[in-house]
């Protein structure tokens, strides 16, 4: 009677465990104690994790030392993206991230090739130094893992030209990432232009900017490349020149630009010594003109942007909100949210691995970005040569 009651007793816990896995409930050590050795068995001891345990691509990271890793972390965190590894040197920052997020021992791996090899991902992201990304492309791309790189592309233009050797000699896909790819009003907004509502652009404005990397509190390990004019390839020019630079090309479909003038200044050399926090970029094309602004000296966060074209005018205020003005009808709006393959990197990098050329002309493609790169490099060879760069 004793052992038909203890194997019941076991047979409800065994069925407890997988409810509880499944549904994405942890265990800690004490309870472990509590719970029958052969129902735990198959529970690894760096499995300690309060998340779902998700399914779909494979995810390989390479690099911690980005402020942006805490979004996909916190997506996978969620169940929502499958990470099999995790490359970093920097052994302190596994200890930093595998806290915050629980993350399992067995993920991290100081060597991006070693864990590429073991893990087998499919995709790899880059959340690593902007002057390095190129590495993370010269070990993917032999072994055919494509690559998404948080913005912008490369650090210099010579870089960015030898990514775009190695994704085109090993036929990978190589994305950029940018946080404004995932707005909804941008979209929109870009789709009102697309059916020709107001007209053909004339002129584009872009602000993105905060009031400094320092001042928002962003990690030592992000400030300590992000300030180099070598590791990120310039300053706020860089960080947040690259936004506009990208939504203009996609809006004006890849039409490469005839001339650039640009104007850095450096308002804070005490917290900024090494580079520009401001800066203005004046982008021509023989039909419109782009002017971005891009600064670490605003009172506030902003990533707007206004189109103005020869019907009427659109304004983008933040990830949702926008106005559209046609002849004298003005209407602001919450747009309507992305398809789920649109609305976050991972499924719109699977999408895009599946159908090549949904992204060829995207705001994520290689094509516009290195069209991006050679505005970035175009600006700052005019600040440096104080004249009008023709392209």
């Amino acid at each position: 009677m004793k052992t038909k009651l203890k194997q019941s007793f076991i047979q409800h816990c065994k069925m407890l465990l997988a409810f509880a896995i499944l549904c994405g409930f942890y265990i800690t050590k004490a309870d472990a104690q509590t719970t029958p050795a052969d129902s735990l068995a198959k529970i690894k001891a760096d499995s300690l994790i309060a998340r779902r345990i998700a399914t779909g691509t494979k995810v390989g990271i390479a690099g911690l030392n980005h402020d942006h890793i805490h979004l996909i972390l916190n997506e996978y965190r969620n169940g929502n993206v499958n990470i099999v590894g995790i490359a970093e040197s920097d052994k302190k920052l596994w200890q930093k991230f595998g806290k915050i997020y629980n993350l399992p021992d067995s993920l991290f791996f100081e060597d991006l090739k070693t864990m590429c090899v073991k893990r087998k991902p499919t995709i790899v992201l880059g959340y690593n130094t902007v002057g390095k990304h190129i590495d993370i492309v010269e070990t993917c791309a032999p072994l055919g893992i494509s690559v998404m790189v948080e913005k912008p592309l490369a650090a210099t233009l010579e870089q960015a030209k030898r990514m775009e050797f190695l994704a085109l000699k090993y036929y990978i896909k190589l994305l950029t990432n940018y946080e404004t790819t995932w707005y909804p009003s941008v979209q929109s907004a870009y789709n009102t232009v697309k059916t020709d509502s107001i007209g053909m652009i004339r002129k584009m404005v872009f602000h993105d900017g905060h009031q400094g990397p320092r001042e928002i509190g962003c990690s030592e390990d992000f400030l300590s490349w992000l300030t180099d004019p070598e590791l990120n390839g310039a300053g706020a020019l860089n960080d947040f020149g690259c936004y506009g630079a990208d939504m203009m090309t996609w809006l004006m479909q890849g039409q490469r630009p005839i001339a650039v003038t640009a104007v850095a200044k450096h308002y804070k050399p005490s917290v900024y010594p090494k580079v520009e926090d401001d800066a203005t970029i004046i982008v021509e094309y023989p039909n419109a003109t782009g002017l971005i602004e891009a600064s670490w000296n605003w009172p506030f966060s902003i990533k707007d942007m206004e189109i103005f074209g020869a019907k009427g005018y659109i304004h983008t205020f933040d990830s949702d909100s926008l106005q559209v003005r046609v002849n004298n009808t003005v209407r602001d709006f919450k747009a309507p949210p992305l398809a789920s393959t649109a609305n976050a990197p991972v499924p719109y990098f699977t999408a895009a691995l599946k159908n090549a050329y949904r992204i060829r002309d995207d705001r994520s493609s290689l094509k516009y970005n290195m069209i991006v790169m050679q505005i970035l490099d175009a600006a700052k060879r005019s600040i440096k040569e104080g004249k009008r760069i023709v392209l």
